[in-house]
């Protein structure tokens, strides 16, 4: 259910609004669909056409050779720490770096904020959160490691800081896939469908199914690296996890803020429940088009208008795209101000097929310039005309049913006939009777379930709904008057417009609504009584007082309804903890510190855990929100499924070959069109995807601007961090050559004074990064950070001061030992900073320097339990003008080098004296030898 985005934080009163779930309409209206998603569907289709076009920028393309891969082979059993003492290998290799050392820190329970009593830097504060629950059946693609890479950063960070951090892992039942996956699964091995075993043999099925099969997104999390309290981990299914739903629904129940109601809902056919409207997508289509329907052999007909006249007087004609409704029409509606209408006011006109008389009704939602200005409506099947039904009184009558065939509201004619096949049936019927007035291209939003690829249907049906309304408002209250929380900042109006929730599900996967339908010996056959309880018994007991009677005299059904899944993981920032029992967890880690998650999940899970947690708990569920952007391909596409181009984190880390790729694009089962696509955007990987390494991936996800536009991720970028990884290990070989002959001893950080110039640069360089750090960690501003801190290491340390110190570090003096020492601390330190980003890499590194650390100071068993550098500690070591002096030294140099090429000034031809001159211009406070300029290489 991971789905970007600014950090809202109290000081800066940041805004997240609460935004209105309106129903999709594949309306009878003529009305077209908004603006922005037909934007959307011109740069789709753009993009398509630049991929099959193969207008491959080719400077993009990740340029790789094979790499030689150096295993670990030392015996380690897992969770035993791994040995650092064996001979250091030549060149880095992400297998040998990242073996054995995730299991030896779950073993060791680092990631456990019972660790916190045993840090010597311990700080009486906490830090918390939890992990958006990711759907149990998928797996995880790069927009899902973004999510980990940054949670992890910031709880590896705080847990150096000294803080009591919990981190929860979990996983979402996935109501709908799951049951679509396990039913297609028994089809596929035993020839079943779902129905042809009792609810229990089912569930049985899929808990099988789950046991086997869903662990896959726990595997890519430790891979990742993601520092989890596996011990604490959450499936929304699990027992203690189920009392919670159950006592949330019992609540809300007693509230008045969970009722029972008829309504229109999203029907999906296919999948025969509703859904919610995340789960419905929307195809632009801007004329007449043949699509796959599930369960017709042939395409059916979409993006056309049919106009059809109902007799009155004269005629008065209407236009609908979905002719098959016309059997459920109640009513003919007019705009009151149409001239061409006057005369037909308040009178009926009889339906040709039922021959039931229908008014033709005046409302100002009539749009008077779309089409003939009529409109019929069909309330049963419209969310426009079931709000008009609504203000005029008109009866609504369902005529498709459940499975998608027309019912017997229709006649015998079309009763049991699938509802696009009654399409045609109806207009040949209209043109018989010579009512049939023409067809032309329509363009119009297709809505379809994202489960099923089927159509979605609104039906009228008795649901559970939630008053999101109420709860909204008391929300935003909560907001506004918390001192520790970000500000929900929310108009009456769109208060207002937050519809209702519905909450039930026709699934067997799930949490079952603890609801009962109340059977009484006198009560009337047809009349609806319900009840709820955490249990069949209180339900009873419930049952009794309600109505007077013995609990014995009473029949309890329950509603074999599940509860719709963002129900259950709207609960989850304090179900998680223990909720509703008073649990050490409950108080200690709730409100969670920090939500981090994707925009596109502000109303369907943000909004939704906000009013919940307020209603539950009355606290606000989280102290402050942050959003990132989406991770998109190199085209700009969002990666999903659907389109084959979701990339897995595991083929980035350990490599993919193209062939590969290609299957796994074959085995999504997508319809031709997107899969030709699919397959010529593997073209960007005309090598396959080369083994980059989590620590690599990790940083360059880091590395982009979380609050901003949507990340264009390439596989370029990654293996250019993954150079910076071997950058790293080729450092520290020459940092361990440099003190490995043991005659310059380390001397420890609060006493070391550096002595040169150069020596002072590098370590004021070091305080400024660590300064950089310390704000932009705070700020959650991570792509600051991992600039600082790459700047740092490649352009400060490797470029400068280990190609300029070279002599020093390598002649035994007081300058050399002093020079170890600088450079010793300059890579520890950094290494600590780079932890939160590259968790492998930099403890196999820190690990190898420590046999070198200075006795005097402590260090701890792992670099993830070592506290992160503070400027405080490095104050001694801040020469802003060494900094400042080397910036203009750096930019002489740039110059001086240019118009050195530019003069042709070489050995033989040395400089002018106007050519020091005119140097001399440009810094009149430096002075710059003539030698000085002569040697830059």
């Amino acid at each position: 259910m991971w789905r970007a985005g600014r950090v809202l934080t109290v000081a800066e009163r940041s805004t997240v609004r609460f935004c209105s779930s309106n129903p999709l309409k594949p309306s009878n209206s003529s009305s077209s669909f908004p603006r922005p998603q037909a934007e959307k569907q011109r740069r789709k289709r753009e993009r398509e056409k630049a991929i099959l076009s193969s207008q491959h920028n080719a400077q993009d393309q990740a340029k790789w050779t094979e790499k030689e891969a150096v295993a670990y082979t030392a015996h380690t059993p897992p969770g035993i720490k791994k040995d650092t003492s064996l001979p250091f290998p030549s060149s880095y290799s992400p297998d040998y770096v990242e073996s054995s050392w995730y299991q030896w820190w779950e073993k060791e329970g680092y990631f456990s904020p019972e660790q916190h009593e045993k840090l010597t830097h311990a700080v009486d504060r906490t830090f918390s959160l939890c992990i958006p629950p990711p759907n149990v059946t998928g797996t995880l693609h790069l927009g899902h490691a973004l999510t980990v890479a940054v949670e992890d950063a910031l709880v590896r960070w705080r847990r150096m800081q000294g803080c009591r951090v919990l981190w929860v892992p979990g996983c979402d039942h996935a109501g709908i896939a799951t049951q679509s996956v396990v039913e297609r699964r028994l089809l596929r091995e035993q020839g079943k469908q779902r129905q042809d075993f009792t609810r229990e043999e089912f569930l049985q099925e899929v808990w099988r199914w789950k046991n086997e099969k869903g662990e896959e997104i726990y595997h890519q999390l430790r891979r990742l690296g993601a520092s989890l309290d596996w011990q604490r981990a959450c499936f929304t299914m699990d027992p203690a996890f189920s009392r919670a739903v159950t006592e949330a629904f019992v609540r809300l129940c007693d509230s008045g803020l969970v009722y029972r109601s008829e309504a229109l809902i999203n029907w999906s056919c296919a999948l025969q429940s509703a859904i919610s409207d995340i789960e419905v997508d929307s195809k632009e289509l801007s004329g007449q088009t043949m699509l796959s329907v599930p369960g017709y052999e042939h395409k059916v007909e979409f993006g056309t208008m049919v106009t059809f006249a109902y007799p009155v007087e004269d005629y008065i004609a209407v236009s609908t795209t979905r002719p098959e409704t016309m059997l459920g029409d109640v009513a003919v509606a007019v705009h009151p101000d149409d001239p061409r209408y006057q005369a037909v006011h308040g009178k009926q006109c009889r339906h040709p097929f039922t021959n039931r008389l229908m008014p033709i009704i005046t409302d100002p939602m009539v749009d008077m310039q779309l089409g003939t200005g009529a409109v019929k409506v069909t309330p049963a099947h419209d969310h426009t005309d079931f709000l008009l039904s609504q203000r005029h009184s008109l009866p609504r009558i369902t005529v498709i049913g459940e499975d998608g065939t027309m019912n017997s509201h229709c006649g015998q004619w079309l009763e049991g006939v699938k509802r696009f096949d009654a399409r045609q049936r109806v207009v040949d019927a209209l043109t018989e009777r010579k009512l049939f007035r023409g067809k032309k291209d329509h363009s119009m939003a297709l809505p379809i379930c994202s489960r099923s690829g089927d159509i979605i249907e609104p039906l009228l049906k008795k649901q559970w709904f939630v008053r999101c309304g109420k709860m909204a408002k008391k929300a935003i209250q909560v907001s506004l008057t918390s001192e520790q929380i970000f500000h929900l900042n929310t108009s009456k109006s769109e208060v207002c417009n937050v519809i209702d929730w519905c909450i039930s599900r026709q699934l067997w996967w799930g949490h079952q609504i603890p609801a009962y339908q109340v059977e009484l010996p006198d009560s009337p056959a047809k009349q609806e009584e319900w009840v709820w309880g955490r249990s069949e018994e209180e339900a009873r007991q419930r049952a009794a007082v309600k109505y007077g009677v013995k609990p014995e005299a009473i029949s309890l059904t329950q509603d074999p309804d599940v509860l719709d899944t963002w129900f259950s993981s709207g609960l989850f920032p304090f179900a998680m903890l223990g909720w509703p029992q008073q649990t050490a967890d409950l108080q200690h880690f709730y409100p969670n510190s920090i939500l981090e998650t994707g925009s596109d999940l502000i109303f369907f899970w943000v909004a939704r855990m906000v009013m919940l947690g307020v209603e539950l708990t009355d606290q606000l569920p989280f102290k402050q929100v942050l959003f990132h952007s989406l991770v998109r391909d190199k085209h700009g596409r969002k990666m999903s499924k659907s389109l084959g181009n979701v990339i897995d984190p595991l083929d980035v880390i350990h490599g993919i070959s193209l062939e590969r790729l290609q299957e796994k694009v074959k085995e999504g089962n997508l319809d031709p069109r997107e899969q030709a696509v699919a397959m010529e955007a593997q073209k960007d990987f005309p090598k396959g995807i080369p083994q980059c390494g989590t620590d690599a991936l990790r940083f360059a996800l880091c590395s982009h601007k979380m609050q901003g536009e949507d990340i264009s991720l390439s596989i370029s970028q990654v293996l250019s961090c993954r150079h910076f990884c071997n950058k790293m290990w080729q450092t520290l070989r020459f940092t361990l050559g440099a003190l490995g002959d043991g005659t310059a001893s380390v001397e420890a950080l609060e006493e070391l004074h550096p002595l040169s110039s150069m020596d002072r640069w590098i370590c004021s360089r070091l305080y400024s990064t660590v300064v950089q750090c310390e704000q932009n960690f705070e700020a959650y501003e991570l792509h600051t950070v991992t600039s600082a801190l790459y700047s740092f290491w490649v352009h400060s340390l490797c470029d400068v001061y280990l190609v300029r110190n070279v002599h020093t570090l390598q002649h035994g003096n007081r300058a050399r030992q002093v020079a170890c020492s600088v450079l010793y601390h300059c890579v520890s330190t950094s290494l600590t900073l780079l932890s939160p980003f590259m968790p492998f890499i930099t403890e196999e590194l820190w690990q190898r320097l420590q046999p070198f650390r200075p006795q005097t100071a402590p260090a701890a068993a792992s670099l993830s339990l070592q506290p992160y550098p503070t400027s405080s500690q490095l104050a001694h070591w801040h020469f802003p003008e060494e900094e400042r002096d080397f910036l203009l030294v750096q930019e002489v140099i740039r110059v001086a080098r240019s118009l050195r090429a530019q003069c042709g000034i070489t050995k033989e031809k040395p400089a002018s004296e106007s050519f020091y001159l005119y140097i001399s211009h440009i810094s009149p406070k430096q002075t710059i030898s003539h030698n000085t300029i002569n040697t830059i290489d």
